[in-house]
This record gives C-alpha cells, structure tokens and sequence, in this order.
C-alpha cells in the first residue's frame, strides 16, 4: 500500500470547484468531487478529519449518505474502525431503526440496521457539507435512540452563513470542520 505524506499546507479549499446557479439560481454548489478526485487533497482531507475524530475517542465513525460515505470509510479504515452507514429510507437490507426528520420542502426518514450500535457505543458523526444541520441532527437524534453517545459531527465544509453549526452547538452538539465558504 502506498501512503501519501502528511501535507499540513495544501490548501483544501482550492481543490473544491464552486458551481454557480446549481441546483437553482443564487446558489453556488461547493462541489468536492475535484477534491476527492486530487488524491493528495482526499489523502489530507482524511488525516485532518481523522486526527479530529481521534480526540473524541470513538468506537465507530457514522457515516451519512451519502457524500459522507466516502470520507466517512476512510477515516475508519485509517483509525481501525468500524463505520456504520446512516441512509435514507429503504435503502438498507435488513431490519432497521429510524427517525423521520423535516426538511425545507417536506419530509424525510434516516436509517440504519438495528444493532449497528449499542447503549455506551461512543461515535462521531461525517458528513461532506454542513448547511442547516437538519441531517447530522437527525442522524445524532437516530444514533441517541439506538443507544450510542455522540460525540461530535466532522465536516469537510462549512456553509456558516446557513447556520448549521450554530444549531448543532445550541443542540449541545460539538461540530468541526476543515473548510467554510461564505454564502450558499
């Protein structure tokens, strides 16, 4: 296996392509496949995320679908961890537990496997992109349900002036992420 070295200067923010007007006008889409796509930048992306993650003591990384999936597993493998998937509704086999959140426009259901995580499993949420912190919300209330302790929600990208960190700290959800944009 081939590592790459630590590059504790590579500027992660400039590996992330902004996409004006997508999905609507006014919004400018931080898109991360130029980032997972430049492997010294995921390589990076992952080591910042997982030294953070190490500091919370975890004994499994969440992972939310599903951009969060991809750092998500590697930070897991990285540390020695399992990683649990988080998905929308339907999409996982077997008998499952879920929470139903709401969205800007309706409503929507996270799941995971029943079992994935037990009473005192202690975990650390990922995601891509942290806007309104309705997800990683969600996701923490479903993770608190089947047991597990929160310990803190990883991003690799802030949108501060939606707010999403503001309402995970006020939740008594510690947040942390590698890089913010302003606007949407």
């Amino acid at each position: 296996m081939i590592a790459l070295p630590p590059q504790p200067d590579l500027d992660l923010a400039a590996l992330v392509r902004t996409i004006p007007n997508f999905p609507k006008p006014g919004i400018q889409f931080r898109d991360i496949t130029t980032l997972i796509g430049h492997a010294a930048g995921f390589a990076e992306s992952v080591r910042r995320l997982s030294a953070r993650a190490e500091t919370y003591r975890p004994d499994f990384i969440v992972a939310v679908e599903a951009r969060g999936f991809l750092f998500g597993a590697a930070m897991a493998s990285a540390m020695g961890l399992g990683v649990v998937p988080v998905r929308k509704a339907g999409k996982l086999p077997g008998v499952t537990i879920g929470v139903d959140y709401e969205l800007e426009y309706g409503v929507d259901r996270l799941e995971l496997h029943e079992g994935a995580v037990e009473a005192g499993h202690r975990v650390v949420l990922v995601d891509d992109l942290l806007a309104t912190g309705g997800t990683i919300l969600a996701t923490a209330e479903l993770m608190r349900a089947a047991g597990a302790e929160v310990a803190a929600a990883l991003f690799v990208i802030d949108l501060p002036d939606l707010g999403g960190a503001r309402r995970l700290n006020e939740a008594g959800l510690p947040c942390e992420t590698l890089i913010a944009f302003d606007g949407d």
